[in-house]
This record gives structure tokens, sequence and C-alpha cells, in this order.
């Protein structure tokens, strides 16, 4: 991506600042269909899609259990008084229970209790801010975890803006078991996990990010759900495919209009009620529904008009045709793997795949984008890969050097300035 320098980043956030017609927080808290919803007269109407079952309960802490109204299509709503941090779940007659599949907070974990989150609590300091051009994106991928929770990010972010860095990606915070997870194995795709911190310190993060002219963007996971405490695979079989698998668990079925629903509505609740600039999607080759991603790209860049928010795919099947459709740009593993191949002479599993004449790979990923644009693949059994990408442009390509995958998935995990030791001029070139 193009670099800009600190000076036409602060000139390009005082131009954002001063749009007229620039969203504003009132777009926060918006009428989505699933979780409990804090609503203007101070109640809140709690809403879950359970089609199996007759009868669901609504357990709140320190009060006696009320029976929810079972609407025809499979959805259990109630409204009741009660305030921001009550604490509940969803019970069944056999008298087990279950957290909100929509919570936006969780006390104790995947498996304790969902909590009311008012998302107008907080006051944004920077409301006026509408992102930046995609052409000014350098993008640099943080583990949540690994730099200290929420609070951890934010107080690297004035480094990382003199580092010349335009916008930071946070790998999956979608709560997950435990403490320690890459963020793919996320089982609450609306509650930003614990252990990084509250809704609060991630609102923080995207606001102070704001000031500092930065993008935030956040990594989502639409593809599958985590094994442990995945509730929805026992008390709502509807939400997956029996038909189609991912490498990763059961597949979900986007055919289903309240499933597309739950995660369009996902997408848009982090674009708006946290703010953030963009969403990276995660392996979108493992949905089988594809005709699901046109329709999220159209409804989101509907909802944000004003803003720029970018959708970024990881897509194995370099499907150039998504790239038409809404989104912005995809993480371009061709580029990465050829590139990865000449600095260190790897070449088994798909590095053989780039090994033959690697600099016309690299001219052509630098010139078309793709490097297979249909022709066979090494690890599909021959059959081919990718679609024609010539006539794109640069932009709608990630160019990256390392990511999450290229060093957690090494048994040691090298990065490049390991594998580099002996070429540092080689890494030097291409960095710059």
């Amino acid at each position: 991506m193009v670099r800009t320098s600190r000076h036409e980043r602060s000139k390009s956030l005082r131009k954002a600042q001063a749009v007229p017609h620039a969203p504003r927080t009132p777009e926060t808290g918006a009428a989505y269909q699933f979780g409990a919803r804090v609503l203007p007269e101070g109640d809140v109407r709690f809403r879950v899609w359970i089609p199996g079952q007759q009868r669901v309960w609504l357990e709140i802490a320190d009060r006696d259990r009320q029976p929810m109204v079972r609407r025809h299509d499979g959805v259990h709503e109630l409204r009741v008084s009660c305030a921001p941090g009550t604490r509940y779940r969803y019970g069944f007659d056999d008298g087990t229970s279950m957290p909100d599949p929509a919570s936006r907070r969780q006390d104790g974990d995947v498996h304790g209790d969902s909590c009311v989150v008012d998302p107008t609590g907080w006051a944004w300091s920077h409301p006026r801010w509408i992102g930046m051009p995609w052409e000014q994106t350098v993008i640099y991928e943080v583990h949540a975890g690994l730099a200290g929770g929420f609070d951890g990010v934010r107080a690297r972010l004035s480094g990382l803006a003199q580092l010349g860095v335009t916008a930071i990606q946070l790998m999956p915070i979608a709560d997950f078991p435990g403490q320690r997870n890459w963020g793919y194995d996320g089982v609450l795709p609306y509650a930003p996990d614990e252990t990084y911190g509250t809704p609060e310190q991630l609102r923080q993060l995207v606001d102070t990010a704001h000031g500092l002219g930065m993008q935030v963007f956040l990594d989502v996971v639409y593809n599958h759900f985590g094994p442990e405490g995945n509730y929805l695979a026992g008390r709502v079989p509807e939400f997956f495919r029996r038909d189609v698998d991912t490498p990763w668990g059961e597949a979900i079925d986007f055919r289903r209009p309240q499933v597309r629903a739950f995660f369009t509505e996902n997408a848009l609740y982090w674009l708006q009620d946290y703010r953030f600039d963009g969403l990276r999607l995660d392996a979108v080759h493992a949905i089988a529904s594809k005709d699901w991603l046109p329709e999220l790209a159209q409804t989101v860049h509907r909802a944000c008009r004003g803003r720029h928010v970018h959708l970024i795919l990881e897509n194995d099947d370099n499907d150039a045709a998504l790239l038409e459709q809404g989104f912005t740009a995809q993480w371009n593993d061709d580029i990465h793997h050829v590139v990865h191949h000449l600095l260190t002479g790897e070449n088994d599993g798909y590095y053989a795949a780039y090994a033959e004449t690697p600099t016309r790979h690299l001219r052509r990923a630098l010139a078309e984008g793709f490097v297979y644009q249909g022709e066979p693949f090494v690890t599909r059994d021959g059959a081919g890969r990718g679609t024609p990408s010539a006539h794109l442009p640069a932009t709608a390509f990630v160019f990256f050097l390392q990511n999450h995958d290229q060093t957690g998935n090494r048994a040691r995990g090298e990065r490049l300035t390991r594998l580099c030791q002996n070429r540092p001029e080689a890494l030097r070139a291409a960095i710059a």
C-alpha cells in the first residue's frame, strides 16, 4: 500500500473531522434483531432464534425465570425492565441453559452468563472521523493478547503511527474458551473476549487510534465456530449444514435468512457500535453460499455511507469477481508465497507451486495480482485455481511478507528475520 507522511495523515484527519455530513453517534446501538438490545425507553428486549424449541426461558440473575414469547419463525423474545450489566442466560424445559449466541459481553468466559451492554453509554472523542482512503493504508497485524490486551495495543499506537502504519488489524477477538487463542476458535461472535479487556476498553482503543489519524480493522470469522462453547451446534442445529464441512468444523448454513442476518448484523455491529474502519473476512472460500458475500458488502456500504469502510478478503480460491462486488482488496497469498520462496529457498507444500520460474511468477503478481488465474495448482490434485485478475487495480491486492499464518503455522514460529539471517540484504530489498 502507498505510504504517507505524518503531515499528510494529520491533514487527512483534519479534513475528515471537518466533513459536514460525517456520520454521528446515533448509528451506535442500531436496531439489531439478535441479542439484548437496550431500548430508548430504558427497557431491554431479549431476542434469540431457536426454531427447534417450543419454549425458551429468560433467566436473569437473582430473578425468577420468565417464559419468552415464541414467534412463528422460531424467534423467541421478551421485553423486561433491567439495567446495563444485568447477567442473563436462555433456559430450556430440561433444566439446561446457554449464553446468548449474540452476547455482547460474557461474565465468566464462554460458558458463563451473558451481560446486557448499552453501546450508547460511550462518548466518542472523535465522532466525526470518517476513515481514510484505501490508497493510504499500511496495515500492521496485531494479536491483542500478545500486545497486552486492548490497553496494551492502545499504548503502542503512537509508536506505530510514527513508524508509518496507518491501520492496525486486530486478529479475531470474539469470545473463545480459555485465556490463550489465535482467535479462530471463537464461539460468541459479538462478545469481545474478556481476556483482552472490556467493551469500553476496546472502544477507547479505536477512539485513540482515530485521534492519531489511524484506522482500525478487525479480523472476523464467518466460516465456522470453535468446538468448545459452541452451544448453537446442540441447540440450534439449523444453523449448520450437514452436507458441507470445513477443515475446522461444521459449515454454517447461509441459505437460511436468519443465519445471514445474524452475521450481516455482526459486521454492522463492529463497524457501527465500535466504529471499526473495516473488516478482514477470514477464509471466505470455506463459506458455501458465496452469494451472501456480495449481499453483505452491499448492506455494509449502504449502512456506512459517508465513511471510508474497507472490506478485505482472505480467499484461497483467488476469485477476482468478489473484488468487483463491494470488497476492497484481498490478501495476496500468491505474492507472499513466491517472495518467500525467493528469500528462503523453501519449496515444500504449496511453495512447490512457485519454485519453478519464480521470477516469472513474481513479475505476474506485481503486474496482474494473482499468479494462479485458473492454472492447475499443486495442492489441488491438478485442479485449476483462481480467475483472471489483470483487469483489477493494484490496490485490490494486499502485498505482505508475513502474517499470523506464515509464522504461527511453522513448527518453531520462525520469522523472516530468522530465516533470512544469512541474506539480510535480500530481506531489506523485499521490505522495500
